[in-house]
């Protein structure tokens, strides 16, 4: 477990605050202690950065061929050479266009093994749209390129994890999106993901109501009695799935401090109180795909983009959690394969 980790980062909206929080985590004292990152940019773009914010003593080392990475500094790799026009705090088709390029390269590293695990920095998902991009954002995107089964799951250093049944749709489109195979399939899911990606050996989860009250037995809408209940009994995970919980008592009360992982039906059900209680330690983990993929769990912030004030916090979370649900995943694939190698070694030991 002592191989080096090649980390892939995509630079996300130029206009926004992505690179500011990249290149402030990447001159962290030790990351490339801990992995080789690669950010997938361009020299200009990253020197016009390092110029603005005042991180001359940034250095790095600029690459065409993933064949040349330097283990002891931080990689660019060369994705366009042209001169690029960078409108902090604006949103527009030229930071839009730069961003697929950065996550097109990336994603493709990733496809092909060439890195280990993929970082993402904030798209904005209106401007990055076009015939090769006709997403609602990363997870989907990944899906498309990556092949598995995507699974939005956010997660902190205090334990808390919440993935969500539907993520980036409309809320009047949710009901329809709320089967009890879909439920199921989600609640399988996460409790793969727990096993694998973070050791957790005997999963604990949550899953939450999609009405106000979990429905009141039936009194504010049957989905809760006629579609969620029978979708943990369904995923028969040996009694290990509770629910379905009226979500404004189960986090009030602190009931979810009870769980290794929490399944909510819609977005804001769980990103309101997963922000509001991990906000800046927070990472975007895209469970089930082919490959490791964390994201910070924040936007673009045009509105402070430029002013140097971006913490950096939750994307150099990302990039630890990427490091820690590589290593993890292989391991558990090490061990699924031969576990009487692991067997002797305890004994051994």
């Amino acid at each position: 477990m002592s191989e080096r980790v090649i980390v892939g980062i995509s630079h996300g909206d130029i206009n926004g605050i992505g690179l500011e929080v990249v290149l402030k985590t990447l001159m962290e004292p030790g990351i490339a202690e801990i992995c080789t990152p690669v950010l997938f940019s361009s020299q200009k773009t990253v020197s016009y950065y390092r110029k603005v914010l005042g991180l001359e003593e940034f250095n790095f080392n600029p690459i065409r061929d993933l064949g040349q990475l330097n283990n002891k500094k931080v990689n660019v790799f060369v994705c366009y050479e042209e001169e690029v026009n960078i409108e902090m705090g604006k949103p527009t088709e030229t930071g839009g266009k730069y961003a697929l390029i950065s996550l097109q390269k990336a994603t493709e590293a990733l496809a092909n093994k060439q890195i280990n695990a993929l970082v993402t920095a904030p798209i904005n998902k209106s401007t990055i749209q076009s015939p090769d991009f006709k997403f609602v954002g990363h997870t989907e995107y990944l899906g498309s390129k990556l092949g598995g089964d995507p699974l939005m799951l956010l997660c902190s250093d205090n334990g808390l994890r919440i993935a969500v049944v539907t993520g980036h749709i409309p809320l009047k489109d949710v009901a329809a999106k709320i089967t009890t195979d879909n439920v199921a399939n989600k609640i399988i899911k996460l409790h793969e993901s727990l096993i694998k990606d973070f050791g957790v050996r005997k999963p604990k989860i949550a899953v939450l109501g999609l009405n106000p009250h979990a429905g009141d037995s039936g009194a504010i809408g049957n989905e809760d009695k006629d579609i969620i209940a029978p979708a943990i009994q369904k995923a028969n995970l040996s009694g290990m799935v509770y629910g379905p919980y009226a979500s404004d008592g189960f986090f009030g009360n602190g009931t979810y401090k009870q769980f290794d992982a929490i399944l909510a039906m819609y977005h804001d059900q769980g990103l309101i109180p997963f922000k509001t209680l991990a906000f800046n330690d927070g990472v975007n983990f895209t469970a089930g795909l082919n490959g490791v993929r964390t994201s910070p769990d924040h936007g673009t912030a045009f509105e402070i983009a430029g002013k140097n004030i971006a913490n950096e916090q939750s994307f150099k979370k990302a990039l630890y959690a990427a490091i820690d649900i590589y290593k993890s995943r292989k391991l558990h694939s090490e061990i699924s394969e031969n576990p009487l190698a692991f067997g002797n070694i305890k004994k051994e030991r």
